[in-house]
């Protein structure tokens, strides 16, 4: 495979990476009581020396009681969990990697399998996880201000810890994306709507004020996705004239670069050309985008809590896509996950010692 394209340094405001690699945020559960530990800062450094140009954290919650369903999952807020998250950051540093803490709030969650619940209930713009499925509250503007304040809190944070950027997460159903989606906003006021760029009024609302906080020369990165887990053939934009609509505004209030999750990157997203999602934003805004979805590996993310598995597999249609223009960088989950050197094996074309992907890796931080 010639994937020298992949190794090309990439720059944009604050983020200077030596090549377009990008591990991708996987959540891992292993942040008891929400303090990042001396492990997940050794699993983020083993991917740092392996080469991987950026590296987006895992999921990490803002302030808000009821933004997790999971005591594992690690807080972006609080001294100690501040404080673990300043070691992560440091090390990947000294390992010649750059950084960006994944920035969550889950919204209405189904609750966790451990029986654990938050202090405070769920909340979404209606109550609502997935059509059918209340299990919260509908936020009030008090908490939507509060929501959002705590957003651009993180944001600063993460800029004072040395993180080189921020990404939100505005996919997978989670609350900005419940606020995207018809079927879990259902508001009347300004916050809610009938077409999607009114239903952006939060997300917009949130990346404003993480740019206030941040500045403008901070890269800021939103995460978004057509589908939803519980819906994956879901299209929140069904045009290229209505992705326009929803992603420039989004654009105008401060993001970047447009980190477009995929379950396959190869699929085209809309009929008329063979353009992938990333490949769609990067044409509609200008801006610099992710491209994700099955790369490097047989199979699909979420078929691996099932438990089926993967093996290795080609570049070359990545390579050519983003030879083509269609994206900037591209980001990796599964492959980095179960091994922390495989960018440096890409790099080096040590293709025979790559491996496969089973659901053990998922059981474990995987160090070598």
């Amino acid at each position: 495979m010639q994937t020298d394209t992949l190794f090309r340094p990439f720059s944009l405001k604050s983020l200077n990476i030596k090549n377009r690699i990008v591990m991708a945020p996987m959540t891992r559960s292993f942040s008891p009581n929400g303090i990042p530990t001396d492990t997940v800062a050794a699993y983020y450094t083993k991917r740092a020396y392996g080469e991987v140009g950026l590296i987006l954290s895992e999921g990490t919650v803002i302030n808000r009681v009821s933004s997790s369903n999971d005591a594992n999952v690690p807080h972006f807020h609080g001294a100690e969990a501040l404080a673990g998250w300043q070691k992560v950051i440091s090390s990947v540093h000294a390992s010649g990697g750059a950084m960006g803490p994944q920035l969550w709030h889950m919204g209405i969650m189904d609750n966790h399998h451990s029986g654990w619940v938050p202090a405070e209930p769920f909340e979404g713009p209606s109550g609502m996880g997935r059509p059918g499925f209340v299990n919260g509250k509908t936020m009030t503007d008090s908490d939507i201000a509060d929501v959002i304040a705590a957003f651009g809190q993180a944001a600063a944070d993460a800029k004072e810890l040395g993180f080189d950027t921020i990404e939100l997460h505005g996919a997978h159903g989670y609350l900005i994306d419940q606020f995207f989606w018809e079927e879990t906003n259902k508001r009347t006021d300004i916050f809610g709507g009938k077409t999607l760029p009114e239903r952006s009024r939060f997300g917009i609302e949130v990346i404003k004020e993480v740019r206030r906080r941040v500045g403008p020369d901070f890269a800021v990165i939103i995460r978004l996705s057509q589908f939803k887990p519980s819906a994956y053939d879901n299209k929140l934009a069904k045009t290229p004239q209505e992705m326009e609509a929803w992603l420039n505004p989004l654009a105008d209030a401060g993001i970047d670069i447009f980190h477009c999750s995929q379950r396959r990157f190869w699929e085209p997203e809309f009929a008329e050309s063979d353009l992938n999602f990333a490949g769609w934003a990067k044409k509609l805004t200008g801006k610099a985008t992710i491209t994700v979805g099955s790369i490097g590996l047989t199979g699909e993310f979420l078929a691996a809590f099932a438990g089926e598995s993967s093996e290795p597999s080609s570049l070359d249609e990545l390579v050519r896509r983003m030879e083509r223009g269609d994206f900037d960088l591209v980001a990796v989950g599964r492959p980095l996950l179960a091994d922390p050197s495989w960018t440096r094996k890409i790099h080096e074309s040590r293709t025979s010692e790559l491996k496969g992907f089973t659901k053990e890796a998922l059981r474990e931080l995987v160090l070598d």
